[in-house]
């Protein structure tokens, strides 16, 4: 039997090398061989496994690795050894063409950032549909490639390609021209960073800035908070023209009027509230808030623990009782948040070897819950059938199971998911399908279960899940489901297992919810003929409303700086909605967001409307009236 050659031995320490960043994000310049797993790396068993499952997978090793292994030395060497004595063709990275400097960073860069292996990342694999790569992540992608490889700052903001192919491409002009790049993109006086006008970001005087919240993701500095100095002054100058005005307080309750502490003027201010997502009205309805009190008062303010160790009060049995029969499933689950229920189903249920199949417009609770999995991540095109038939079939020559995730409501958006295809493709192929219906519950269907009873669909989805913020006026997040899958949560869901869950006065306040909406089946009628109204009225002016059907209304504006200083007027007019830029939506996509509830007045709507024409007409969103 030959000795491993030293060529084979780097390609192995290579290679499993590649396995560990990509299954820690650890830079590869961390893992020495004498680096200790979980000492120094805090790689614990889980992760561990996950990577010696990996490097068997890759190697093709049949036999089983030996204990102990406790370096990363110790399992280059233990790889070495298995084959060896299975005289393993093991696969080497193919050879870098000429300029390959620039192809392997963009690689490991990419390597770094999801948590593909070597030969996972085909040159032509389309990054969304097939790699999962959306555009967030390939920021940090390109801001890593153009650090290592001495390029201009600024490429993560402009620098777009669907492909690692594309992306090389993209690269390559900045790559072969470095030096005059930095001299175009860099004061030579000063060093300091330019926007794309050739202006340095710090001395801009009184010309429009033209960055936006993207330039500071990636933006690298030796002191961890030089990143936040920066925003900082960005966020001021923002703010001093009154376009940043998000977080401000409330002095009363929120209805379809409200008093805000108005912190760019100084001074509180009533405004026509349309940011609010209290569809029905529940967050002030006296049964509600009477439930809240009288439960805080029998119970106390919190129960200081976990649901499995002394914090399961007997009205969150009953509230999860409760949801499941208003869902009309058979278990309910109920998690302290919306975003917290996302994250801790999708990673209890996903692992490395499954695939999570994803709309492009998915909320990011939906986004950070595949990526916590560590599962391949699929994304198909918004509401694109054509598209999700393509990656489904795709992962059926895969190992692992499917999961296909979608809002029920798109948040920005206010379209709904294809819920019939949707279901049925899934079927086809054996995937299992989670609706998140944080924005339908108390919205759709008849009896405002959501959107499976929409489509006439109940017991259809596997998973139905929700958060307890908006319609139902409290605080939580709930997955509904078959009893084993929600049994198997509760073990497995670490942001059920480790915190503490909503306190008892909150959980009565959400009873009474549902006691209302079953109650009062007229109050989503009048929410939908206020929705039906404002919707008309805004189409008739003119603005782009998209798709929606909910009670979501968006103003599609598109250029991030009209966004901005529409929503100012608007709110000079005495209306506060949203105004949403990036992250929020993509650059190029900004918006205003609209929210309709039942306690708006056919005046409160016909005021709005007025509203919106006419700082639309100031803005030049909408053409003037002459």
């Amino acid at each position: 039997m030959t000795n491993v050659t030293g060529d084979r031995r780097d390609s192995v320490r290579r290679e499993v090398v590649d396995i560990i960043a990509s299954r820690t994000l650890y830079d590869e310049s961390y893992l020495l061989p004498d680096s200790h797993f979980e000492a120094e790396l805090g790689i614990d068993s889980v992760i561990f496994e996950s990577i010696l499952a990996s490097v068997k997978e890759q190697f093709s090793l049949v036999a089983p690795l030996p204990s102990g292994l406790a370096t990363v030395g110790d399992l280059v060497r233990a790889v070495e050894q298995a084959c060896q004595a299975a005289t393993a063709d093991v696969h080497r990275p193919a050879e870098t063409a000429p300029g390959g400097s620039l192809l392997e960073t963009v690689v490991t860069t990419t390597m770094r950032h999801t948590q593909y292996q070597r030969g996972q990342l085909a040159p032509g694999a389309d990054f969304e549909s097939e790699l999962g790569i959306d555009s967030v992540v390939l920021a940090s992608i390109v801001a890593d490639a153009a650090r290592e490889l001495g390029l201009p700052p600024g490429l993560a903001g402009t620098v777009t390609a669907t492909s690692l192919d594309e992306l090389v491409e993209a690269l390559r002009p900045y790559h072969e021209d470095a030096h005059r790049v930095d001299r175009a993109l860099t004061d030579p006086d000063r060093g300091a960073a330019r926007i794309p006008d050739g202006r340095a970001a710090d001395d801009l005087g009184s010309a429009w800035d033209g960055r936006s919240m993207k330039d500071f993701v990636e933006e690298r500095d030796s002191d961890l908070f030089a990143k936040t100095r920066s925003f900082g002054r960005y966020l001021r100058r923002r703010e001093a023209e009154r376009l940043y005005w998000y977080g401000m307080p409330l002095h009363s309750r929120c209805s379809n009027r409200a008093v805000i502490f108005d912190e760019l003027e100084g001074h509180e201010r009533e405004f026509l509230m349309f940011a609010s997502n209290n569809y029905l009205g529940l967050a002030n309805h006296p049964k509600v808030i009477e439930a809240v009190c009288e439960a805080t008062r029998r119970y106390g303010a919190t129960h200081t623990g976990s649901r499995f160790i002394g914090g399961t009060n007997m009205l969150h049995k009953e509230l999860e009782r409760r949801l499941a029969a208003f869902k009309q499933r058979p278990a309910c689950i109920v998690y302290p948040g919306g975003y917290a229920a996302n994250i801790g189903a999708i990673s209890a249920l996903v692992k490395s070897y499954d695939t999570v199949v994803v709309d492009k417009l998915n909320h990011m609770s939906i986004v950070d819950g595949a990526r916590l999995s560590g599962a391949t991540r699929r994304i198909y095109q918004h509401n694109d059938m054509a598209d999700l038939v393509r990656i489904l079939k795709r992962c059926d020559e895969g190992p692992g199971g499917k999961l296909v995730v979608a809002d029920g409501v798109f948040s920005m958006h206010g379209d709904i998911c294809d819920l019939p295809e949707i279901v049925r493709l899934a079927k086809e192929h054996g995937a299992r399908v989670m609706i998140d219906d944080a924005h339908s519950t108390g919205v759709l269907g008849r009896r405002g279960s959501g959107t499976a009873e929409h489509f006439g669909l109940k017991g259809e989805v596997d998973l139905e899940l929700g958060t307890m913020s908006k319609t139902l006026a409290g605080m939580g997040g709930f997955v509904v489901g078959d009893e084993e899958v929600v049994e198997y949560l509760r073990f497995y869901s670490n942001s059920y297992v480790f915190a503490a869950n909503i306190p008892a006065g909150v959980a009565a306040g959400l009873i009474a919810s549902i006691d209302v909406i079953e109650s009062e089946p007229e109050r989503i009628t009048k929410l939908w003929r206020n929705i039906r109204l404002l919707r008309s009225q805004l189409a008739d002016a003119g603005f782009d409303l998209e798709n929606t059907r909910s009670a979501i209304l968006p103003l599609v504006i598109g250029d991030e700086r009209k966004a901005m200083e529409m929503g100012r007027a608007v709110r000079a007019r005495g209306l506060y909605c949203q105004t949403v830029v990036f992250p929020g939506v993509p650059l190029g996509d900004a918006r205003l967001r609209v929210s309709v509830t039942s306690e708006h007045t056919p005046e409160d709507l016909e005021t709005a409307a007025g509203i919106f024409v006419e700082a639309g007409r100031e803005v030049g969103v909408l053409p003037s009236a002459g």
